[in-house]
């Protein structure tokens, strides 16, 4: 190695502190802390307007509304574990900005995907954008389509659905109290 480019790792090593070069300590605490059912921790590691996107397309949670969410789960003690299995991260130029992909495993969907991104805040990093999915094999794709496509038309066919579209077009409804389908079932953040 020549002089000049160890000199550059050092200066880079003292300009930016551990914490805020670790975006993926921040990744792990961030799961930690769900498995733990931590609200206190996990909301420290997110930014105050976090878009959280879960495996449901319906699934779509900006800031409070994804606090709200996630408080009746932790304050029951049953917060969601997903454990990483391998992880890619990049940084901006200036390191204040981690983009990453993240391979998971959860004890019910199995194998899952998490993707997002990090903003430095100091020299801390935080969640600004997490999207969880569930990787579908190409040769079961179309099945999986199908099966979507037949519960959207029952979802159509049903008194329920009509009444909740006519709730959903109406102005007076805000939208973080629309019908979200979640493994609960139950409406998100009203």
């Amino acid at each position: 190695m020549t002089r000049s480019f160890v000199c550059a790792l050092l200066l880079l090593s003292a300009v930016l502190p551990v914490a805020a070069r670790d975006a993926g300590g921040t990744l792990d605490a961030f799961h930690q802390a769900a498995a733990d059912a931590d609200l206190s921790a996990y909301v420290s590691l997110m930014t105050d307007d976090i878009v959280f996107l879960g495996t449901d397309g319906e699934e779509r949670w900006e800031g409070e509304e994804f606090r709200r969410f996630a408080r009746p789960h932790f304050e029951s003690g049953k917060g969601w574990e997903y454990r990483p299995v391998s992880r890619n991260i990049a940084y901006s130029a200036d390191g204040s900005v981690a983009w990453f992909d993240e391979m998971l495993d959860h004890d019910k969907l199995g194998q899952c995907r998490g993707s997002g991104v990090l903003l430095r805040d100091g020299q801390h990093w935080k969640v600004a954008q997490y999207n969880l999915s569930v990787p579908v094999p190409n040769e079961l794709l179309l099945d999986v389509v199908e099966q979507i496509q037949e519960g959207q038309d029952a979802e159509k066919e049903s008194p329920d659905a009509e009444k909740v579209s006519e709730l959903e077009q109406s102005a007076a409804v805000p939208t973080s109290c629309r019908k979200k389908r979640h493994k609960t079932n139950r409406p998100a953040g009203c």
